[in-house]
C-alpha cells in the first residue's frame, strides 16, 4: 500500500519525523499541515495550509486527497481527540484516543492510574482550585520537598519546583488563584521531590507490545550549567549512559510494559508513542510524567540513532495495525546529539522574522526546522525554538563536535545556544573510563526499603492478634510462643501449611486483596481444628518479583483478620522478593499454623462406628478449593469478554450473575470460614468423634480421612440447599453432580462425626458457641467409600 501520510504539525519534531518518514518505500507522499521553512524540502513532502484547521475540516480535507494515515505530532489534538474524527471516515492514527491520552493531559488522572497499577513514581496529593488551604496545609505538613505540577496541559511549563515552604506556598497562590495556567491548574498535583538522573524514554505501542527508543536525557534550562528560567528543550543526546541496560531492562519490566497492560485492561489502548520522564533514583526509575507523542528535542536526536533499515513508516503502520511485534525497530551504535537554535529573549518575549541562512553542514549532521517559515525565497524566524541541529558519530564527544560544527553553519541575528548540551553524558562516560559502577540490591530488583516499609505497616494488624502464650512482636530472627501460659496439662502439637491456590490469580485480576490473608489462615488452622487442636500461632510466607507495598500490607492485614476469628498470634513471616520469578504483579502465599491438643482429645478418637451422625457446618462459599475449575467456567461464560488466560478485563468489576448486589470478583474473593471459635468447645468436651475438612477432593476424599479404613459414609445432600454459587456453576459450566461432590465443597465446609445419642448436645454447644446453622447430613455406613444420595435433586 502506498503511504499518503498527514502529519499535523510545524515544529523540529515534525521535521524529524517527516525526515525519516520520507525515506521509506513504503511513502507515496508526505502533507505537513502547516509545517514550517524546512519541512517541505524533500520531493516527497508538501507543507498544506487548511484553512480553518478545525478537526472536522482536516478530516475532509484527509479524505479528499486520499490520505491513508494521520501522524499528530503535538499533544493538544490527541488529549481533544482527534483520532476519533480520523478513524470514523477509516483513515488510522498513529496516536492514541482521547480516553488515552489523557496520561498526558491529567496529570491527576496518570498518577492515579501509576497508583493502581503499582507503578513506581513519586509520593503525591491532588488538590482543587478551591482546596487553597488544605494545599497549604500538606506542603506545611509533609516530612519531603515538593514539586507542584499543573494537572492539565501548560504547553510543558505547569510545573515549579520550590526550595523553601514559603516558596511552594506562593506558587500554590500562583497556581490556584492567580491561575499563571490557567485551566490547566485547575487541579494541582503535589509531589515528592525526587533527586537523581532525569532520563526520557520513548517507545512504539499497539497496544499489547511496547518497544522503547534509547533513553535520552534533555536540558530544560535556557542557560548553561542547567541555570536561567526553564524552556521546551534546549538540546538532547541519546543513548543516555546513565541507563544502564539493568536500568533500561527494570523500566521495561515496572513501568512501561504494566502501563500497556493496565491501559488496555482499563479499555482505553494504547496505540502510537508513549513518552515516559523517569527519575532514576537510589530505589530505583521513578515515573515523573507520560507524554502521549514524541518529545522534543528528543525525537530530532532519535531518529538519527535509528538505523537505515528501520523503516519508521513500517513502524507506524505496524503500530496502527495492532502488529508492532512483526516489524524490527533497531538502533546504529553510538551517540545522536540535537543542539537547539532559539530566538534572542526566548523563553521570554522576542522578535520574529530574522532572515535564517544555512551553510553546508557536515556528514550526519541535519538542521531540523522549528520555528521557520519560508517568505518568497527567505526563511525566517518564527518562533522561539528556531532550528534543530542534529549529529550522529560513533561517540557521544564524536556526535557534538559535529553537532556544534553544523551550529555554525546556522545563522540569524540574536541566534542563542547552550555550548554545554550533553554535559551529564560526558561526565559519566568520563566516570565510567576509570571507575566500574558497583551494583547494588536495589539495582538488581529487590528493595529492602520497601521491605523494612512494609514491616511498619504490618506491625499494628500482627499486634491485633496477640494472645496468652504470644506477645504477636515482629522484627526478630524467630517468632516465640509459651505453651505454658497458654494452659495445656499434657499437650501434644499439631502443626499444617498450606496455601490459597488459584483462587490468588482471581484475586490479583480483581485487585481485592484483603481477603485472601483469611483464606490463608483458614486452610491451615481448620485442618487442626479437625484433630481437636486449638490454633495456637502462625507464619506467613509471601513471594513476588517486586514488593509492593501497600499489596502487602492488605495480603497481611487479612491474615491478621484471620488470625483473630481463629484466636492464634500471628508471630512471625518471610516476605521475598525475587525479581525475575514472578510475572510483575503477581505474589504467592504459603501459611504455616501450630496448634495444641491435650493428649485424651487428639481426634479422631476411637469408637467411631456404623450409624453415627454426620453433622455439617455451612461453607461461606467456595472456600479456597476448585479455583482452577472454576476460571475454566469463566472462560467457557464469559468466553466474548474474557478468558481465564486472559484476566485482563473488566470481568471480576461486572455484577455477579447469581448475587446482584455485588460484584462477581468480590463473590469468588469470599473468605473462607474459619470454625475454631465454634468447634473447639464441643471437642474438648469429648462429644466429637473426628472432624472433615472439606477442601480439595470434595466430600470423596476428604470424609475418609477422619473414619477407619473399614467403614465409609452415606451422605443426602437433599438435606441442605445448595447454595446460589454452586447452581451457577453446575449449570453453566454443565458440571456433573458427581464432579461437584469430589470438587467443591458444595455448601458444607466441615463435617463432624458425632454419636447418635450425643447429637442434641453438639448442636446445642455449637450454638452456644455461635454456630447458627447445623445439617444433619449423613451417617457412617459398614462398608468403606462415600455413597451419595439424592443428587439428582441438585438437577432441579
Amino acid at each position: 500500500m502506498a503511504l499518503r501520510i498527514l502529519v499535523l504539525g510545524g515544529g523540529g519534531r515534525e521535521h524529524a519525523l517527516v525526515w525519516k518518514l520520507q525515506q521509506s518505500t513504503l511513502v507515496d507522499h508526505i502533507f505537513v499541515c502547516p509545517g514550517n521553512g524546512g519541512t517541505h524540502l524533500s520531493p516527497k513532502v508538501s507543507n498544506v495550509n487548511v484553512p480553518n484547521p478545525n478537526f472536522q475540516n482536516l478530516t475532509q480535507w484527509a479524505v479528499s486527497n486520499d490520505i491513508n494515515l494521520v501522524v499528530p505530532g503535538p499533544e493538544q489534538p490527541l488529549v481533544d481527540g482527534v483520532e476519533s474524527y480520523f478513524r470514523k471516515v477509516g483513515i488510522p492514527v498513529f496516536g492514541p484516543t482521547a480516553l488515552a491520552a489523557r496520561m498526558e493531559g491529567s496529570k491527576a488522572f496518570s498518577k492515579a492510574f501509576m497508583t493502581r497499577h503499582a507503578i513506581p513514581t513519586a509520593a503525591f496529593h491532588v488538590f482543587i482550585s478551591s482546596q487553597l488551604d488544605e494545599a497549604i496545609e500538606y506542603v506545611r505538613t509533609c516530612d519531603h520537598k515538593v514539586v507542584l505540577k499543573a494537572s492539565g496541559l501548560a504547553s510543558g511549563k505547569g510545573v515549579l519546583i520550590p526550595e523553601t515552604t514559603e516558596d511552594a506556598i506562593a506558587g500554590l497562590k500562583e497556581i490556584m488563584v492567580a491561575r499563571a495556567f490557567g485551566a490547566a491548574g485547575d487541579e494541582v498535583v503535589i509531589e515528592e521531590l525526587l533527586v537523581g538522573s532525569e532520563i526520557s524514554v520513548l517507545a512504539f505501542s499497539d497496544g499489547y507490545t511496547i518497544v522503547p527508543l534509547p533513553a535520552a536525557q534533555d536540558h530544560k534550562r535556557i542557560g548553561e550549567g542547567d541555570t536561567g528560567l526553564n524552556t521546551g528543550g534546549m538540546g538532547a543526546y541519546a543513548p543516555a549512559p546513565v541507563a544502564t541496560p539493568a536500568i533500561m531492562d527494570r523500566i521495561v519490566r515496572e513501568t512501561l510494559k504494566p502501563t500497556i497492560d493496565g491501559m488496555r485492561r482499563e479499555g482505553y489502548p494504547f496505540v502510537g508513542l508513549l513518552f515516559t520522564g523517569f527519575m532514576l533514583t537510589d530505589s530505583g526509575p521513578k515515573v515523573l510524567e507520560y507524554n502521549v507523542r514524541f518529545g522534543d528535542p528528543e525525537t530530532e536526536a532519535l531518529m538519527l540513532l535509528l538505523s537505515e533499515d528501520t523503516d519508521l513508516a513500517a513502524v507506524v503502520l505496524a503500530c496502527v495495525e495492532r502488529r508492532l511485534d512483526s516489524v524490527a525497530i533497531t538502533t546504529r551504535p553510538g551517540s545522536a546529539v540535537s543542539v537547539v537554535l532559539a530566538s534572542s529573549g526566548y523563553p521570554g518575549t522576542f522578535e520574529k522574522g530574522k532572515t535564517i541562512t544555512i551553510g553546508e553542514v557536515p556528514p550526519n549532521v541535519v538542521a531540523f526546522h522549528a520555528g521557520t517559515v519560508k517568505e518568497g525565497d527567505q526563511v525566517r524566524t518564527s518562533g522561539g525554538r528556531v532550528i534543530a541541529v542534529s549529529a550522529y558519530a560513533p561517540s557521544l564527544q564524536e556526535a557534538l563536535d559535529h553537532a556544534y560544527e553544523g551550529v555554525e553553519q546556522v545563522n540569524f541575528e540574536g541566534k542563542v545556544y547552550r555550548r554545554d548540551i550533553g554535559h551529564r553524558g560526558l561526565k559519566a562516560v568520563a566516570a565510567a573510563a576509570f571507575t566500574a559502577p558497583g551494583l547494588t540490591y536495589a539495582q538488581a530488583g529487590v528493595s529492602v526499603d520497601a521491605g523494612n516499609a512494609l514491616v511498619e505497616a504490618i506491625k499494628p494488624h500482627v499486634r491485633s492478634t496477640r494472645r496468652p502464650g504470644a506477645d504477636a512482636e515482629i522484627g526478630g530472627f524467630g517468632g516465640i510462643f509459651d505453651l505454658k501460659a497458654a494452659g495445656y496439662t499434657d499437650p501434644l502439637l499439631v502443626s499444617g501449611t498450606d496455601g490459597v491456590g488459584t483462587k490468588l490469580r482471581i484475586a490479583v485480576d480483581a485487585g481485592i486483596h484483603n481477603t485472601v490473608g483469611i483464606d490463608l489462615v483458614a486452610m491451615s488452622v481448620n485442618d487442626l481444628v479437625v484433630q481437636g487442636a486449638e490454633p495456637l500461632y502462625f507464619l506467613d510466607y509471601y513471594g513476588c518479583g517486586k514488593l509492593d507495598v501497600g499489596i502487602a500490607a492488605d495480603v497481611v492485614k487479612g491474615i491478621a483478620t484471620g488470625c483473630q476469628q481463629a484466636g492464634c498470634a500471628l508471630i512471625g513471616g518471610e516476605t521475598a522478593e525475587m525479581p525475575g520469578m514472578y510475572q510483575l504483579g503477581d505474589y504467592d502465599l504459603a501459611g504455616f499454623a501450630v496448634g495444641a491438643v491435650e493428649r485424651t482429645r487428639l481426634l479422631p478418637q476411637d469408637g467411631i462406628s456404623p450409624g453415627d451422625v454426620l453433622l455439617g457446618l455451612p461453607s461461606t462459599g467456595l472456600h479456597s478449593n476448585g479455583f482452577s475449575l472454576v476460571r475454566a467456567v469463566l472462560a467457557r461464560a464469559f468466553s466474548a469478554t474474557t478468558t481465564a488466560a486472559n484476566p485482563h478485563s473488566h470481568l471480576y468489576s461486572s455484577p455477579c450473575p447469581w448475587d446482584t448486589t455485588t460484584t462477581l470478583g468480590q463473590a469468588l474473593l469470599t473468605p473462607t470460614a474459619i470454625y475454631a471459635r465454634e468447634i473447639l468447645p464441643a471437642a474438648r468436651a469429648g462429644l466429637i468423634k473426628a472432624m472433615a475438612h472439606i477442601t480439595g477432593g470434595g466430600f470423596v476424599d476428604n470424609v475418609p480421612r477422619a473414619l477407619p479404613k473399614s467403614l465409609g459414609a452415606r451422605i443426602d445432600v437433599g438435606k441442605w440447599s445448595l447454595p446460589p454459587v454452586f447452581r451457577w456453576l453446575m449449570r453453566a459450566g454443565e458440571i456433573a453432580p458427581s464432579e461437584m461432590v469430589r470438587t467443591f465443597n458444595c455448601g458444607v465446609g466441615m463435617v463432624l462425626v458425632v454419636s447418635r445419642d450425643e447429637v442434641g448436645a453438639v448442636m446445642q454447644t455449637l450454638r452456644d458457641a455461635g454456630q447458627k446453622e447445623v445439617y444433619t447430613v449423613g451417617e457412617v455406613v459398614a462398608s468403606p467409600g462415600v455413597e451419595i444420595v439424592n443428587a439428582e435433586l441438585w438437577k432441579e
